[in-house]
């Protein structure tokens, strides 16, 4: 059942041109458990060396690792006013508020763990 939902939602959630190089928005964050499945493991001392520098554990040199698997909430950066782009970048059309709601509801009533 969460399946289809986080497809829905990516299917809803906006995208756009990233600044080459920059990884701004690649702090810590947390995931649905069935999207954390989806990505590979990482060591205890990658996710503490991570943690430490307030990036992701799978951001690489060359950015983002797992961007066609990357959770929803690193989708949702940029696409909506509550989680700008620092640099201002955006979508031509940002995400419909419904959509928004529906996904921070999912957020909630899912168990969520750091990435």
């Amino acid at each position: 059942m969460n399946s289809n939902k986080i497809r829905f939602f990516r299917q809803r959630i906006p995208s756009f041109e990233c600044i080459p190089g920059c990884h701004d928005c690649c702090g810590p964050v947390t995931t649905s458990s069935e999207e954390m499945a989806r990505l590979p493991r990482k060591s205890a001392a990658e996710q503490e060396k991570a943690l430490e520098n307030l990036s992701c554990p799978h951001l690489g040199e060359q950015g983002c690792t797992v961007y066609m698997e990357r959770p929803l909430i690193c989708r949702l950066f940029g696409t909506t006013p509550a989680l700008a782009c620092p640099h201002g970048k955006r979508p031509q059309l940002m995400i419909d508020e419904k959509i928004e709601q529906q996904i921070h509801q999912f957020f909630k009533e899912t168990r969520q763990v750091l990435v």
